[in-house]
């Protein structure tokens, strides 16, 4: 017995030492729990679908990078397949696929020298989207903090490329804080884009935890505000991941704090885990609570919330609504 007991003693700490090799940066926030099991609600089919495998086949003939592969999202199949609307949404990566920070949540690859910017890629990656056949489409990018305009510039040629093949296209930009640099952000702004997009990612009290120490609260708030002083009328939106350890005081502050500077679309989703290296899942919130953050959003004035388990910063942007609140603010800066 005692033999026994030492044989598979020694064979745990074989498996824990592999496990250590594997996972050589696990700390006190990241690694699996054991007590916070992933319920049936998160539970997706394997993307499969004959729109589906036209996309992604589109997609790899025009060589467009999306962050839909790139940050393993759950919602690809729905996105790409149309779902209930029919409308097709994807969403593009310029500036590479490398970024230059390294945010406990995010699986994108990461580098502090990431390779510079293709110059053609603004002209390139517009005529390709033109050429899918798209009315709708959202354009993020990785952090480039090691650009003087983070990137900014680059951004705004790809929106007025495709503007110029494309008038009556709408685009979303999904960007980052570019440190701060409100110049850049009227560079963008003022390019011809339709929606503004910058994620403030999860509450105040848990930014230095969840995002990279050059991100922060105050300065994607102070992002999404000058968007709308920059350019009245321009629609804004944010999202922020559940699961982290908020609590509910702090999301309705969040909120309340993303209202008073105006910002029109808010998402909410599930904070998932995309490997032992990145921060623990605290909490799974169940769909009911979800639902309750969108009736609760929409009562202190978003013009509009998508709130769900699965749900991620780009999930069916350009549903039938976003582009109507988008046609209806052009209308009035024509007016």
């Amino acid at each position: 017995m005692e033999g026994s007991s030492l044989k598979k003693k020694k064979n745990l700490m074989e498996s824990e030492g592999k496990r250590s090799e594997l996972y050589p940066k696990m700390g006190p926030f990241t690694g699996r729990d054991p007590n916070v099991k992933k319920p049936s609600w998160l539970r997706q089919k394997a993307p499969q679908g004959e729109r589906f495998q036209e996309v992604k086949e589109s997609l790899t003939r025009l060589k467009l990078n999306t962050v839909c592969e790139e940050a393993q999202c759950p919602n690809i199949g729905e996105c790409w397949n149309g779902g209930g609307d029919g409308i097709a949404t994807a969403t593009i990566m310029v500036l590479g696929d490398t970024c230059t920070r390294g945010c406990r949540f995010c699986a994108v690859k990461t580098s502090r020298n990431p390779a510079p910017p293709d110059p053609m890629e603004p002209e390139n990656t517009a005529k390709a989207i033109t050429s899918w056949g798209v009315d709708y489409i959202v354009i993020t990018s990785v952090d480039r903090d090691d650009l003087p305009d983070g990137g900014s510039g680059h951004f705004a040629q790809t929106v007025k490329a495709m503007k110029r093949l494309k008038p009556d296209i709408m685009i979303e930009c999904l960007t980052s804080d570019f440190r701060g640099d409100l110049e850049a952000v009227d560079s963008l702004v003022h390019s011809g884009l339709d929606v503004f997009a910058h994620n403030v990612e999860t509450v105040k009290r848990l930014q230095r935890l969840v995002r990279d120490p050059r991100a922060g609260y105050e300065q994607s708030m102070s992002v999404l505000k000058h968007a709308k002083i920059s350019k009245p009328g321009m629609i804004t939106k944010t999202s922020i991941m559940l699961g982290l350890g908020e609590t509910d005081d702090e999301i309705k502050e969040t909120m309340a704090d993303l209202r008073a500077i105006d910002v029109d679309i808010l998402t909410l989703g599930q904070y998932l885990q995309p490997t032992p290296l990145h921060l623990t899942v605290k909490e799974y919130v169940t769909p009911e609570k979800f639902d309750f953050w969108k009736t609760y959003g929409e009562s202190i004035g978003f013009r509009y919330v998508a709130s769900g388990p699965l749900v991620r910063s780009s999930y069916r942007a350009g549903e039938l609504f976003v582009k109507t609140m988008v046609k209806e603010s052009y209308a009035k800066s024509l007016s």
